[in-house]
């Protein structure tokens, strides 16, 4: 359970990721093998227990993974690699995107804090017009290259921090388990009303992570999730997926 207390408790920490990043160049950030590459070495591809259409490389395990994520950048603290599993809130969206492919189909659409790519995956199955990952983790990008192709569908990606910004123009906004830390969370949420302001749908998938704003959004649906307790409280998480309130 280390990468879920990571992710539920530590200090926002994608932030240095991205920092170093902009201070030099990538392939200096990623040292001497290129990401793509280390993924491969590091993970399976294999089927997303909720959502077998699609395939990803995923970590068997969450430790070994990490400290060769620290390794390879030659650093210690290094973000968690998110990239590397198939978080409930993303498996329960793509279920729902891959069930309701109406809600994408023949959209734009923004994936955030994509992370491995699932659900900006699933979008692209179910029909999507355009679909873009955000996530600053350049490992991210990479695995989102690698499971697209894996998959057979073309995403764009983007490194910037869109968070940082005005919320671009897209019809469906994904947001699939962010809320896990209260700065992000509250970056999250402003993000998410300002597109909704705009007139995109905005749909969330969370299993209950501490900082998901109930109040704002109404389910849709609710699945029960297989994960692993190497990640999470237990083996199986009831996720909801959650439409933005238009109030």
């Amino acid at each position: 359970m280390a990468l879920a207390r990571a992710r539920e408790q530590s200090p926002l920490r994608r932030g240095r990721l991205v920092e170093a990043l902009r201070a030099g160049s990538i392939a200096g950030a990623l040292g001497t093998m290129e990401a793509s590459c280390f993924i491969r070495a590091n993970t399976k591809l294999m089927p997303v227990a909720l959502v077998p259409e699609v395939h990803l490389h995923l970590a068997e395990e969450s430790l070994p993974i990490w400290q060769k994520t620290e390794e390879e950048l030659g650093r210690m603290n290094v973000p968690p690699p998110y990239w590397a599993f198939a978080w409930a809130g993303g498996q329960a969206l793509a279920r729902y995107l891959l069930d309701n492919p109406a809600v994408v189909a023949g959209r734009r659409v923004l994936d955030l804090g994509s992370g491995s790519g699932l659900v900006a995956i699933a979008a692209a199955k179910a029909g999507a017009a355009h679909v873009l990952a955000a996530d600053i983790d350049a490992y991210a990008l990479a695995a989102i290259g690698l499971n697209a192709g894996a998959n057979g569908v073309a995403i764009g990606t983007t490194p910037d921090d869109v968070l940082a910004g005005p919320a671009p123009t897209f019809d469906v906004v994904l947001i699939g388990d962010l809320f896990y830390e209260r700065p992000l969370a509250e970056r999250v949420l402003a993000f998410a009303v300002a597109a909704r302001a705009g007139g995109a749908t905005v749909l969330a998938g969370d299993p209950g992570r501490s900082y998901f704003p109930h109040d704002r959004f109404w389910q849709v649906a609710q699945y029960s999730v297989p994960v692993t307790r190497d990640l999470e409280d237990a083996e199986i998480k009831r996720t909801a997926v959650w439409r933005l309130d238009a109030g």
